[in-house]
């Protein structure tokens, strides 16, 4: 069994993903995988009470006929300002397919919207962000508990998103909730929160996202990657024009913390990487292209920081 697995394996390295230059291909960094398997519409809180269970769904992206032992896991959020969006998210599904053929396992996650007006009234982004980061902590218990029925390493968990998506995932690993809380304006905790414990993880991929506070980088060393384009008006990559520090305020005060990170500029888009930001227009293949331009980017980044 083995044998065939690594035949088969190495048959798809040779031929349908080879790299031009060295003709080889390694897991994690490129699609090695054709096939994927994804199981729908999960939950990752079972208690959930009945009119809330569809915020703690998820979809699990692996890749077929996989071998390995202990996967890392990227847990994916969608976008949509706290107040729309779902794991069916255009770039969610693409992300998630992409670098489940990478050989991650990958999960593509709601969490909970805000009933109030997060997208004009900046206090509510806060609270709905607040939330959000304690789904996404609930989300990453849960992985770690099941992590053998998954075959994932639960000490190799990356969170990723995009636009409010990668916010959760910034506060989250960067964050605690006495932290967030604050910043919110409630209480430090919530119930089955743990106010004082950060969450561990490996890795963010921060697609066009921003985090509250610049100091909380100094809490610890998670790497970032992060993906911008230059003229983004709703996720401006720096604090001169928003509440929140965007991706270039992120790369600088990480290299000056020594965190490893990276950051790639898309020159001439804005958020989404869309020549003009439209929430209500499907993507067209030009910005699907730069999405998976975008992903491979942070697959590079992942593996020569993670894994090589």
């Amino acid at each position: 069994m083995f044998k065939q697995s690594f035949l088969f394996l190495s048959l798809i390295c040779t031929t349908l993903f080879v790299t031009a230059q060295t003709g080889k291909c390694f897991r994690y960094k490129d699609l090695i995988f054709s096939d994927i398997s994804i199981n729908k519409n999960l939950s990752y809180a079972s208690n959930a009470p009945s009119n809330q269970k569809k915020f703690y769904q998820f979809d699990l992206y692996q890749p077929k006929n996989d071998p390995a032992n202990g996967r890392p896991l990227i847990i994916w959020m969608h976008g949509g300002g706290f107040k729309f969006g779902t794991k069916e998210a255009k770039g969610i599904k693409l992300w998630s397919k992409s670098f489940a053929q990478r050989g991650y396992v990958c999960a593509a996650i709601n969490y909970r919207l805000s009933k109030k007006n997060p997208l004009f009234h900046f206090d509510e982004l806060q609270k709905g962000c607040y939330y959000a980061v304690q789904d996404a902590k609930m989300a990453v218990e849960y992985f770690k508990y099941h992590c053998k029925e998954y075959n994932i390493d639960p000490d190799k968990i990356i969170l990723a998103g995009n636009s409010a998506g990668a916010l959760i995932a910034l506060q989250a690993a960067y964050g605690n909730n006495s932290e967030l809380a604050g910043m919110a304006g409630l209480p430090d905790t919530v119930a089955g929160a743990k106010s004082h414990e950060r969450l561990k993880v490996v890795g963010v991929i921060n697609f066009w996202g921003g985090i509250f506070d610049l100091d909380w980088l100094k809490n610890t060393r998670v790497p970032i990657i992060s993906v911008y384009g230059n003229r983004d008006n709703v996720m401006s990559p720096t604090h001169k024009s928003t509440p929140l520090f965007g991706g270039l305020d992120i790369h600088k005060q990480a290299d000056a913390l020594h965190i490893p990170n990276d950051l790639k500029i898309f020159d001439g888009y804005s958020h989404e990487l869309q020549k003009q930001f439209n929430p209500f227009f499907s993507a067209s293949k030009s910005t699907e292209k730069r999405w998976l331009e975008a992903g491979q980017f942070a697959a590079d980044f992942l593996y020569n920081t993670i894994f090589k």
